[in-house]
């Protein structure tokens, strides 16, 4: 059995589709089909079943993806094994949050990056969360510590969130003495039903009423803070990058949260990622305490 089809096996196991498969490994879709084709053909069972959701595995293709995903991991290992303890290189994939992906990923990495000239990184900012088993992202960083499945979890950084508002829009409207004055305000903040961490449901218990500016997304909801169109909750690392913004009400409303890095427990034995998520955990600790000093009176 060839493992550039087993290869090819789990990227379309992976994404159920063959034109995503193929944008993974730079092939086309028709070269995808036949590589399947060819190993079914050697193994004399369908692997797939196509249908209108996409590729979806049968029960010979459930047989075969425990396999393929060890054969993965060791073809992985002896690489790692060979390449011993030079420097990081390659490409890792990370999912995360925007808020997250836009404010602290970028100028960590680049510094990982900048010690390790072979290394290439790729972030994946959706709101959402990642299916590692999918192989969507090699590692996921989330807001929640996740309580199933075969993870492996490793706690980042804790970071803070305040009450926040532009100096125009505040000069332009009420006063706000307490929290019970942000019912005479406009909210900025998450979409309601798209909310897909209950630790991101800042807004829930202050009594502020309707958000009528919304989004999934916390770089829109700061670029709206900025351009004076209500209140809203905002990340501390953040705000360095918005001098528009000022904390409102610090002391009464100051919330923590935290990021937490999470891989799939078979790759704990992968030293490459071992010593990426070490030096991630590093940075990023460091860098959420940088910019919240900043914002500190």
């Amino acid at each position: 059995m060839d493992w550039d089809d087993l290869r090819i096996f789990l990227a379309v196991a992976r994404v159920e589709s063959l034109s995503g498969a193929g944008r993974g490994l730079r092939l086309d879709p028709a070269t995808v089909g036949r590589r399947v084709a060819r190993l079914e053909e050697a193994l004399g069972a369908p692997l797939f079943a196509k249908s209108p959701q996409g590729y979806a595995l049968t029960e010979a293709g459930q047989r075969l993806l425990a396999h393929a995903e060890r054969a993965e991991q060791a073809v992985t290992e002896a690489a790692e094994d060979l390449q011993g303890a030079a420097g990081l290189s390659g490409q890792i994939r990370i999912g995360a949050p925007d808020g997250c992906a836009n404010y602290l990923l970028p100028q960590v990495l680049a510094a990982i990056c900048d010690g390790n000239p072979g290394l290439e990184v790729q972030i994946v900012a959706l709101p959402r969360v990642f299916n590692l088993s999918k192989r969507e992202a090699d590692m996921a960083i989330g807001v929640s510590r996740p309580e199933a499945g075969r993870l492996r979890v490793q706690k980042l950084a804790d970071y803070h969130l305040h009450l926040a508002a532009s100096r125009d829009y505040l000069a332009r409207h009420p006063p706000i003495a307490t929290l019970e004055d942000l019912v005479a305000h406009r909210m900025v903040g998450y979409i309601p039903d798209m909310i897909f961490d209950k630790e991101l449901d800042y807004l829930t218990g202050l009594g502020s009423g309707a958000v009528p500016f919304a989004s999934n997304s916390v770089s829109v909801q700061l670029n709206w803070l900025r351009a004076g169109a209500g209140v809203g909750i905002v990340h501390d690392f953040a705000m360095p990058s918005a001098p528009e913004l000022v904390k409102i009400l610090p002391e009464a409303l100051s919330l923590r949260r935290s990021f937490w890095l999470i891989r799939h427990q078979d790759d704990a034995r992968l030293e490459r990622l071992n010593r990426f998520a070490d030096a991630l955990a590093q940075g990023l600790k460091r860098e959420v305490l940088r910019l919240e000093d900043m914002t500190r009176p």
